[in-house]
């Protein structure tokens, strides 16, 4: 039994279109240009998967007038790159993507004030393990999930994974937006993982890269000028170009469409609909530039769910409170400058309480409320904290100290905190210059005792993280301050009278029953990371403090 399927690509200002495909023995069957802009043609198919491009008189400036030239569908939502054409597949008399059946979609997933990130790249979280086993793929994420379970995790960002040219890399360079890297696996493969991080109650994050394309995305060849900025949108910042940027301020008036526009908010519907995403952290924004865009962006993504909440996520570098107010355009943003200042503080090359005070309260920096900031200690695009200490001399036992007060900072400041894989067992490879360049993550640095007591330490941080309201509200105050001696002290609480205090060491200098006055409240606290408790009087607490320590008090 046949049905009738239509194919259609929107390229109002080409001349011809025609459709070649498998199932045609790819010679070429006409398309009719409509007045929407789209060239359309139905034909009649039986269920199963079929091969397909356009061919297409282009208006790309690239290329002589009117060349004929065979395009992918720049909607495919499978593509097969060597023999450069897109997949459909028919059931039922429908195109679908697959038959996936979702299984999780009604466990409850945290609040976005409960989230505690990891930063995952699906290449290179797994694959460095001790067997020479090749991994690198969903499949191979979704056997490591009850371990990101069991550190505490309850949000993945995914770096990209659209469909990137070649078979390694960042995935930075978007080639075709509706379709999933080959490399890691099918659009099943991903469903399931993102369906298994569901069961365990964490969200998923995609990465949305919407300033900028792949050289060979099919719209530059269909039409550059009409998608696209016809030149460099800031030629005085050419560092920061990375390839051919979406031009969001182009209005086609005839069809009274922003093309780019279409474009992306139809990627954004597809993907929170189709692969139930419940949040996208939108890459390159200060170079995007376009508030009113992102706006509309970000409202598109939510209405396109009624199930969950969807939490939108900018990074702009250097961060900035603008993007994340109660209007928009995003509900978040990377604070970069948190690690900013954290890094020096904890490497000993300076000790300003107030520039730490910025980033531990990020109200200070604009920001209005905890969910505004992602925290983090290292990223993709920032070394790890321990290479960071490593170039500047600090080793071993010293760095992994320092390392453990940064993550009791990250843990207790007001934000949302993020990891980047490997951090919490003290990975530290050198961020590759080379983003082509495979870098597992060294999963046997796990079996040493300094690695796994780092990661005992941010199983704890996490799990009173998750476990203490105190921690995920506004609420801060900075109580006490030693200038000479470099410590810093401050008190997260709730309304219920729960009660965290974090009592920090920046200096070289262990500190014997050390007088913290000035104390929030007497009576019996918890030190939360050695497991003890103490009394505190009316104004003041009796501490050991080591070199570069955090005390972590609970009430």
């Amino acid at each position: 039994m046949t049905s009738l399927i239509e194919f259609d690509l929107f390229a109002p200002r080409n001349k011809s279109t025609a459709l070649i495909a498998s199932f045609s023995d790819w010679k070429e069957i006409p398309m009719d240009k409509c007045e929407d802009g789209y060239f359309r043609t139905q034909v009649e198919l039986e269920d199963g998967v079929y091969q397909y491009k356009f061919r297409i008189q282009t208006k790309s400036p690239q290329f002589e007038p009117d060349r004929w030239i065979d395009v992918i569908d720049p909607y495919a939502t499978d593509v097969d790159e060597e023999r450069k054409v897109a997949i459909v597949r028919i059931k039922d008399g429908k195109k679908i993507v697959d038959t996936y059946v979702w299984q999780h979609d009604r466990t409850p997933l945290p609040n976005n004030h409960e989230l505690v990130i990891y930063e995952m790249h699906v290449a290179d979280f797994t694959g460095g393990e001790v067997d020479p086993y090749k991994r690198g793929r969903y499949v191979d994420a979704i056997e490591k999930l009850d371990y990101l379970s069991e550190l505490g995790i309850n949000a993945i960002e995914l770096m990209p994974v659209n469909e990137y040219p070649g078979d390694y890399s960042w995935g930075y360079k978007v080639r075709h937006y509706f379709a999933t890297e080959s490399s890691y696996g099918s659009t099943e493969d991903l469903k399931r993982f993102i369906d298994e991080c569901h069961s365990r109650g964490i969200r998923i994050f995609m990465d949305g890269i919407y300033n900028h394309t792949d050289e060979e995305c099919p719209l530059l060849l269909i039409d550059r000028n009409y998608w696209y900025y016809e030149h460099m949108h800031y030629p005085e910042d050419p560092a920061n170009y990375w390839g051919p940027e979406f031009n969001y301020n182009n209005y086609d008036e005839k069809l009274d469409v922003k093309p780019a526009w279409k474009y992306v908010g139809d990627i954004v519907r597809f993907w929170v609909q189709e692969y139930h995403i419940d949040g996208i952290r939108f890459d390159a924004v200060r170079q995007l530039a376009n508030d009113e865009f992102l706006t509309w962006l970000a409202q598109k993504s939510k209405n396109n769910t009624a199930s969950k909440p969807i939490f939108n996520i900018a990074e702009h570098i250097p961060d900035t409170s603008k993007i994340t107010t109660p209007e928009g355009p995003l509900d978040s943003c990377w604070h970069e400058s948190f690690r900013y200042f954290v890094l020096p503080h904890i490497s000993g090359e300076m000790f300003e309480p107030e520039k730490l005070k910025e980033v531990l309260d990020p109200r200070r920096q604009g920001y209005a409320a905890t969910t505004n900031v992602i925290n983090y200690l290292a990223t993709h695009d920032r070394e790890y904290l321990l290479r960071e200490l490593g170039d500047r001399g600090i080793f071993d036992e010293d760095a992994f100290k320092r390392t453990k007060l940064a993550a009791v900072l990250l843990m207790t400041a007001m934000g949302i905190p993020m990891l980047w894989m490997g951090e919490e067992f003290g990975e530290h490879k050198r961020k590759s210059k080379n983003v082509t360049q495979p870098k597992k993550i060294a999963w046997p640095l796990l079996e040493k005792d300094q690695n796994r007591d780092l990661f005992e330490h941010y199983k704890k941080l996490i799990a009173l993280r998750k476990q203490n309201s105190a921690l995920q509200n506004d609420n801060i105050e900075f109580f006490h301050e030693n200038f000479e001696a470099k410590i810093l002290a401050y008190v997260r609480w709730n309304e219920q009278g729960n009660r965290v205090v974090v009592v920090a060491n920046f200096s070289e200098q262990n500190y014997d029953e050390y007088r913290v006055s000035n104390f929030p409240c007497a009576g019996k606290w918890h030190e939360w990371i050695e497991g003890y408790d103490l009394e505190a009087s009316d104004d003041r607490i009796i501490l050991n403090l080591e070199a570069y320590q955090a005390k972590v008090l609970v009430q």
